[in-house]
């Protein structure tokens, strides 16, 4: 006999209602641009920054010197050209698809047990806080990195098994010397960039207010608590896989030094550590290489992205798995609906009702999907809820279906059953229902 929690048919049907509605904010377009729909309800001067940001986050960027010097300063490490390259089409980036395939849209962090002086992971003195498997002529990439995979099966309830795959990874060409045995890595797949602001428009009071109204429903998410290097306090963070970044100012920034090596006004100094000398030693094409107005039209770009309209409501399978979603407990973590607060950095954003699927708590995740390597109070099995918005676009504009942090779930169904911690006793339910309903419960997450 299967028991579920009891059903929330009021809110469920207000979700529905809600989801039905136009809204600014929604891009109704559900073609292979899905994700890159630009909001159209600002001034011209504004909407001409934000495009000046979206070339900008496709352009390529090259090395010095350069006759394009807006476009120059690429390295001396670095991970891709382009922030496209990690977010393609501003959706998800993928695994390699063989041991023998370079990383192309995912990437390695490194620390060491311990923090920083911040709470923060503390990085490695010789390979920093990332790897970078290239660098410009002259100064070689950090190392390379490999990815295996070994199966194994589930059975669920009716008989039907499924393949989940367990990645492995071998690093090899380290220029600097091996790896310690007490090094912490965690594989990074690019995540999409629509709905940041609205994000990011979201009161701390509200994500505080899900932690207590989640301990009441059995799960114990809570926010992570990281360092705020322009207010210098800590806040709650919001942005990165482990809700490990205060802002979307300071995401965008962390990228740019971090994968494109990239300098800012908020990361002055190229990404070379003190035993990278060939690296220290490499002239940079200005300071900073992205300069204040660059990196400002850059975030009221993803800050203008809107989010792609749901489909597909009035198909009795959605709305059976959309009800069915909320039973197995889903809707615990994955909130359906939340309100934005005041936010006069773009008061556009202000008071919007949006449906991102996600509550920016971190939870436990379980032994299955730990990294080991905690980032601020998010703990190594940790991870924050990933908004489900747009989801059931993915396949569509980016030709795979790869998912959760380092995309070992190759289609939705082994994602949900990579759930484990406080997501155990929903991935049970979800494992105990018929083959019909577990179809419509995916059905319902390709209409997001």
């Amino acid at each position: 006999m299967r028991v579920y929690k009891q059903l929330s048919y009021v809110v469920l049907g207000a979700v529905i209602q809600t989801a039905q509605a136009e809204s600014a904010w929604t891009n109704r377009d559900a073609g292979r641009e899905a994700y890159a729909s630009i909001y159209q309800g600002v001034d011209r001067q504004q909407l001409e920054q934000a495009q000046q940001g979206r070339n900008l986050f496709r352009q390529s960027w090259v090395i010095a010197p350069a006759k394009d010097v807006e476009i120059a300063g690429l390295g001396p490490l670095y991970n891709q050209l382009s922030c496209l390259s990690c977010h393609p089409k501003n959706g998800r980036g993928q695994p390699p698809a063989t041991p023998q395939q370079a990383m192309r849209s995912m990437l390695i962090r490194l620390s060491l047990p311990g923090q920083d002086p911040h709470g923060g992971p503390l990085p490695h003195p010789v390979y920093g806080g990332q790897l970078n498997e290239q660098g410009i002529p002259g100064v070689p990439g950090e190392g390379q990195v490999s990815v295996d995979y070994r199966e194994h099966t589930v059975t669920l309830a009716d008989g039907e098994t499924v393949a989940l795959r367990t990645p492995s990874y071998r690093f090899a060409e380290m220029q600097y010397g091996p790896l310690p045995d007490d090094i912490q890595f965690s594989p990074r797949v690019g995540p999409p960039v629509f709905g940041l602001g609205l994000l990011e428009a979201v009161d701390e009071q509200t994500i505080l207010q899900l932690a207590e109204k989640g301990k009441q429903q059995g799960v114990h998410g809570h926010p992570n608590m990281v360092w705020d290097n322009e207010r210098q306090r800590a806040v709650i963070g919001r942005f990165g896989l482990k809700a490990n970044v205060a802002t979307l100012k300071q995401q965008i920034a962390g990228a740019f030094i971090g994968d494109m090596g990239i300098t800012s006004s908020l990361h002055p100094e190229e990404n070379c550590t003190a035993a990278q000398t060939v690296c220290k030693q490499t002239p940079s094409a200005r300071q900073p290489e992205l300069d204040d107005a660059q990196l400002k039209s850059v975030l009221l770009y993803l800050r203008l992205l809107q989010v792609p309209a749901r489909r597909n409501l009035g198909d009795p399978a959605v709305r059976q798995g959309e009800r069915l979603f909320d039973a197995l407990g889903c809707t615990a973590c994955h909130t359906p609906a939340l309100t934005t607060g005041e936010f006069p950095e773009l008061p556009l954003l202000s008071k919007q009702t949006i449906h991102p699927y996600t509550d920016l708590l971190v939870h436990d995740m379980g032994e299955g999907l730990e990294d080991g390597r905690p980032d601020f109070q998010a703990g190594g099995r940790e991870w924050r809820t990933p908004p489900l918005w747009g989801i059931g676009l993915i396949e569509r504009i980016n030709e795979h279906s790869y998912f959760l942090h380092d995309g070992r779930a190759r289609n939705l169904t082994e994602a949900v059953l990579w759930h484990g911690g406080e997501a155990l006793p929903s991935r049970q339910r979800f494992a105990g229902l018929s083959e019909d309903e577990r179809l419509a419960v995916i059905r319902f997450l390709e209409s997001l």
